[in-house]
């Protein structure tokens, strides 16, 4: 199967919310759910995540072969007789999407802004969690400013993420200094994602992880405990490998930075701290079951996303 390409208002460093609107027909056929699966829910949502939440129903007298575990104790207490809790599958899953847009994001040497591509993946799964009927919240985060949206489901939920997306306040501040220090931003936005993130939700975090430490990864640890995470690490191609030897310039509109790529020690510490930065990602996957999809700056994003999460392209 292949999603029929979508056409979008090219900006490599912004987007709108028509541009965002554009993407609703093929957000709306990308399915959350993986060949590779892992977890086979009831009815037609076939997911490689744990599982839909699950809600307590009722109460019945204990049978054999019950889980002992599901044992009702208040009530066994008060009647002097076994009973078991009933519990059923959620039928609105809360999807949640994180979105970084600190000063980092805006960067990019081919394709898009990092940001701009976050923005873009993060329309399409939102578009895809009220096709599949799920309730859509969303943490839009940049250094001086953090937007929160509760899960609500339906098409108006996600005009309003798309709303406060592409009219956060980063999009006109990205060429101005952070007030707050990046490394304190980003733990604070997994500590607040940890504090609204319910059991049983299906969570998207979009961004270059950049300057993630000990404490974060701490937050997802606990996060990833009771909730299915996925980790978009969008990327540039000069942040994966430097250019051949030479000297180059770079400008983020205001000021220059010269490099000079035929210096080893320089090549050598920047694979170094590369090859740190991924490795400790993927550390933070294995240990806790998250499920890590790259997204480069050049990447066509709905093809990426369609092989990503499972979808077989032609």
């Amino acid at each position: 199967m292949s999603i029929p390409a979508t056409h979008v208002t090219e900006n490599p460093t912004r987007v709108t919310a028509q541009s965002l609107i554009e993407l609703a027909r093929a957000g709306e056929q990308l399915p959350l759910r993986s060949v590779n699966l892992r977890a086979l829910n009831s009815g037609l949502y076939v997911s490689p995540f744990k599982g839909r939440g699950m809600e307590f129903d009722e109460t019945r007298p204990y049978q054999p072969g019950d889980d002992i575990r599901s044992l009702d104790w208040k009530v066994t207490a008060r009647t002097g007789k076994a009973h078991t809790k009933l519990f059923r599958e959620e039928r609105e899953r809360p999807v949640l999407l994180w979105v970084d847009l600190r000063k980092s994001m805006f960067f990019a040497t081919r394709g898009v802004y990092k940001s701009v591509m976050a923005a873009r993946a993060s329309a399409l799964l939102a578009w895809s969690t009220a096709a599949h009927g799920d309730r859509l919240g969303g943490l839009i985060f940049s250094d001086d400013t953090h937007r929160e949206l509760p899960p609500k489901n339906g098409r108006g939920a996600v005009l309003r993420f798309i709303q406060s997306l592409s009219h956060h306040p980063a999009w006109d501040q990205n060429g101005a200094p952070p007030s707050a220090p990046q490394a304190d931003t980003v733990q604070h936005a997994v500590l607040r994602l940890r504090n609204v993130a319910r059991p049983g939700s299906l969570i998207f975090l979009l961004s270059d992880f950049r300057h993630l430490n000990e404490q974060g990864e701490s937050h997802l640890n606990q996060i990833a405990r009771h909730n299915d995470v996925v980790l978009v690490h969008i990327s540039d191609p000069l942040e994966n490998r430097l250019p051949p030897p030479g000297r180059y310039r770079l400008s983020d509109g205001e000021r220059i930075l010269s490099i000079d790529t035929a210096d080893r020690h320089l090549r050598e510490h920047y694979e170094q701290r590369r090859r740190e930065h991924l490795e400790r990602l993927q550390r933070l996957c294995g240990r806790n079951r998250i499920f890590m999809l790259p997204l480069g700056t050049q990447d066509h994003v709905v093809h990426k996303l369609q092989t990503g999460l499972g979808l077989r392209t032609k």
